[in-house]
């Protein structure tokens, strides 16, 4: 098989060279046991670097043949830059495993998945079985992170973030998905196909410093939570009718008061009306939420189905058949 490693890098200059030299020597390794083709590679994506990240590629491109790269043209953010080199790599190799630049994560691991690949899996999970390098911060808004997504219903791997093999049929399939928000971590799941998980041990980097700040995750966050969700609007729904039967208790309770004669004159409409009024605004947005939501779901234009197997005259097709639409060339520059 021809193996593809996708990088995406931003202002990844002073670890670059080292993480070049420990794939290349994986790479060697994996081709003298015959796991993967001479022919393999690593393709770096450059995006929007602002340091010598580009011209380290360039300089590596003529002096390793196991590099590649690919320029973008501004800077489209870390998922972006990953369907680039992913949507790039497809044509090019067998399956894909895309991984960040600093090799934080275990890098041996990429061996496992290609096992796992040659023994029918067409996507394999990188999951986070120790985050020590990790901060404290991290680590714990990491782990609410995940039990918030599975609380809204979310499809995703727990501790799994964009270290994975894909192969080339679930690479087709990946760019029917034609959302601009991108969350791969929700979006690869859909696919379906034959799935395995290895483990990741998270490691410290050797150099630089993470690119991946306070305000990048939240922005991932939010795209996770709303590009996959419309259980909020059900919430909503649901206060409104909460709300609904706390006014009709109130109301019980204002009407008591008022004929004892243990009421401030003007209190008991005041109330009422803060009750009632309260409960059928959180109803209509949670209606008006509803088409919303629909139209949320149309404007995607998910494919509605994935063909794993087709069986025609008892001859099997695969589903690799699939036509790739083509990638934007403005975006990408070799």
């Amino acid at each position: 098989m021809r193996l593809a490693l996708v990088l995406p890098c931003y202002n990844e200059e002073e670890v670059l060279r080292r993480s070049i030299e420990q794939l290349t020597i994986l790479l060697d390794k994996m081709v003298a046991v015959h796991k993967i083709t001479p022919d393999s590679f690593m393709m770096f994506v450059n995006d929007g670097s602002r340091d010598a990240t580009w011209d380290i590629i360039v300089e590596q491109f003529r002096k390793n043949s196991y590099v590649k790269g690919v320029n973008l043209s501004i800077n489209v953010g870390h998922q972006n830059a990953i369907m680039a080199g992913m949507m790039t790599a497809m044509d090019m190799s067998d399956a894909v495993v895309t991984i960040d630049a600093d090799l934080q994560d275990d890098i041996a691991a990429i061996e496992i998945m290609v096992d796992r690949y040659r023994e029918g899996c067409d996507v394999v999970y990188g999951v986070k079985v120790s985050r020590t390098a990790d901060s404290f911060i991290k680590r714990s808004s990491a782990v609410m992170f995940y039990k918030l997504q599975a609380a809204l219903g979310v499809n995703t791997v727990y501790n799994h973030a964009d270290f994975r093999l894909m192969s080339r049929r679930a690479l087709q399939q990946l760019s029917r998905y034609k959302e601009r928000n991108l969350y791969l971590r929700g979006i690869v799941p859909l696919i379906g196909y034959k799935t395995a998980t290895v483990n990741d041990v998270i490691r410290e980097r050797e150099a630089g410093k993470s690119k991946y700040t306070l305000k990048k995750m939240l922005n991932l966050a939010m795209d996770g939570i709303t590009s996959f969700s419309v259980r909020p609007i059900y919430w909503i729904i649901a206060a409104g009718f909460f709300f609904l039967i706390v006014s009709v208790l109130a109301t019980i309770y204002i009407l008591i008061s008022f004929f004892s004669g243990h009421i401030v004159p003007g209190w008991t409409s005041l109330m009422l009306s803060l009750w009632f009024i309260g409960a059928i605004i959180l109803l209509g947005i949670g209606i008006i939420g509803q088409y919303i939501g629909k139209i949320y779901i149309e404007v995607k234009q998910r494919p509605r189905y994935n063909i794993e197997t087709i069986l025609d005259e008892k001859k099997e097709q695969s589903s690799n058949a699939t036509t790739k639409e083509s990638t934007d060339e403005s975006l990408v520059s070799h």
